[in-house]
């Protein structure tokens, strides 16, 4: 029987990158520390274009189970078609992880020994106009990675009160400028509604210092904020923190990825909760980042934190 997210619908092959379209973070240290087996049963909450999967599913083997979560059905597909031959048993969910436990319980899913969620965006998202997300290719204000959302960027920008989306940028994006940068977004929609990527960037720019060479595009945290705030992506986070450890056997390991400050402190005070009350020991005192040589090869993994926490054995 077809699960409500089960996803069976035919791959969109959109390759907007070389080769697979993303190069996944961490990816020898993510396969070290959560060392998985073969016949293991692995749930990947951000399955993407599959990278991470595929070096899973090498390793469990035939024998073991490898469920997908994504919320983009674009990469979704992707992500089927590539693990499709890969030898374990693979199951594919339309659904954000903040569901994990609904999902796992209708598709009867047992207990786990390795939960994965990279937080990332993917490159290919990033570079695809329909999604709204690049400050570096005009396209929609959009920046829904799962089209069922209703709340766009471009809704965010042009109807919420000014302290409000100071708050946003400030909140999420670590934005310093964040009062001058909404005062004159909500000076600018009084004129004309902001509806793409390149008006928004053009906007921030225009009311912050001049850039230094070499240092980040001064448009790059409003749009991590509002990217965030149009996906609810701590609100998520916290939920799967709150199901998570419910699904892992004695012995599992969980590793979330994750690219934000904000992100890393729900996800280390998670895991110390977990290791105070005795359920877990923490595998990553403090946080894997990528090697230079993965910096200088994959810019975009530079903010990578991955933390690894293993549950006791009874």
């Amino acid at each position: 029987m077809l699960l409500p997210w089960e996803h069976r619908r035919k791959p969109l092959l959109q390759m907007d990158t070389p080769q697979h379209g993303h190069v996944p973070v961490l990816l020898p240290q993510v396969i070290e520390l959560l060392a998985p087996q073969p016949g293991d049963m692995v749930l990947d909450c951000t399955i993407g274009r599959g990278g991470h999967a595929l070096a899973i599913a090498e390793k469990i083997g035939a024998s073991g189970t490898l469920v997908g979560l994504d919320v983009d059905p674009d990469n979704l597909s992707f992500a089927r078609q590539r693990l499709e031959k890969s030898g374990p048993v693979c199951r594919f969910f339309q659904a954000n992880f903040a569901r994990l436990s609904e999902v796992l319980a209708v598709a009867k899913i047992p207990a786990l020994a390795v939960i994965l969620a990279d937080l990332g965006v993917s490159t290919n998202q990033i570079l695809s106009s329909r999604h709204g997300l690049s400050f570096s290719h005009d396209g929609p204000l959009d920046m829904r990675l799962d089209p069922e959302l209703d709340r766009t960027a471009a809704d965010m920008v042009n109807h919420l009160p000014e302290k409000t989306l100071a708050d946003v940028l400030y909140n999420n994006g670590d934005e310093r400028y964040s009062r001058r940068i909404a005062r004159t977004l909500v000076r600018a929609r009084k004129t004309k509604a902001i509806t793409t990527t390149a008006e928004l960037a053009q906007l921030v720019r225009s009311c912050l210092p001049h850039a230094r060479s070499g240092a980040i595009d001064p448009a790059t945290r409003t749009f991590q904020a509002l990217r965030m705030e149009v996906n609810h992506e701590l609100e998520n986070l916290t939920e799967l923190l709150k199901a998570a450890p419910r699904w892992l056997r004695p012995g599992g390991r969980i590793g979330i990825i994750s690219f934000h400050s904000g992100e890393d402190r729900l996800v280390k005070q998670a895991f110390r909760n977990w290791a105070a009350d005795g359920r877990f020991n923490v595998l990553t005192p403090k946080p894997v980042v990528p090697t230079e040589l993965e910096m200088a090869s994959n810019p975009r993994s530079r903010s990578a934190k991955m933390r690894v926490a293993r549950m006791r054995m009874e």
